[in-house]
């Protein structure tokens, strides 16, 4: 019965961990975003995931959901404004189901047609891990434009 209980505590003591780790991270990539926001002068809103959006041109008609099928236009870069992915002219097609939960939570926030920016902190795009061309824990920025629901 020692054991169980020594592992469960175990156990919660390495989540809390985790938690507090991940939450010093988002911190930090928030930080991140407003020094990124206020060193080009724009002005951004944010949600409580911490991601920060800003709409430059409305679009028409309704906003896809986080089931949708898309085509987008989009560039991807770091903070530092190096490119790490873009789409062609005539933009990428996906369902935002196979996407980023960046990208999940964020495109739906434009209408056809509309375009804009979202900052990412690392938690909606590849974690601590990163992916192939993306280092870990990095904060990501993508110029969009929806160009249909499909």
């Amino acid at each position: 019965m020692k054991k169980i209980l020594l592992i469960a505590l175990g156990t919660m003591l390495l989540c809390s961990a985790c938690k507090k780790s991940e939450e010093r991270q988002l911190e930090k990539d928030i930080e991140i975003i407003k020094d990124y926001l206020d060193d080009n002068n724009l002005v951004a809103q944010s949600t409580a995931s911490g991601l920060h959006y800003i709409i430059d041109v409305a679009g028409e008609g309704e906003n896809p959901n986080s089931l949708s099928d898309v085509t987008v236009i989009y560039e991807g870069y770091h903070p530092s404004g190096s490119v790490f992915d873009q789409s062609t002219d005539d933009g990428a097609s996906f369902s935002l189901t196979s996407v980023i939960e960046g990208w999940q939570e964020g495109i739906p926030l434009f209408k056809v047609g509309g375009s804009g920016v979202i900052l990412l902190p690392s938690s909606l795009a590849y974690g601590p891990s990163g992916n192939s061309n993306i280092g870990g824990d990095a904060v990501l920025i993508f110029d969009i434009e929806l160009v249909s629901i499909d």
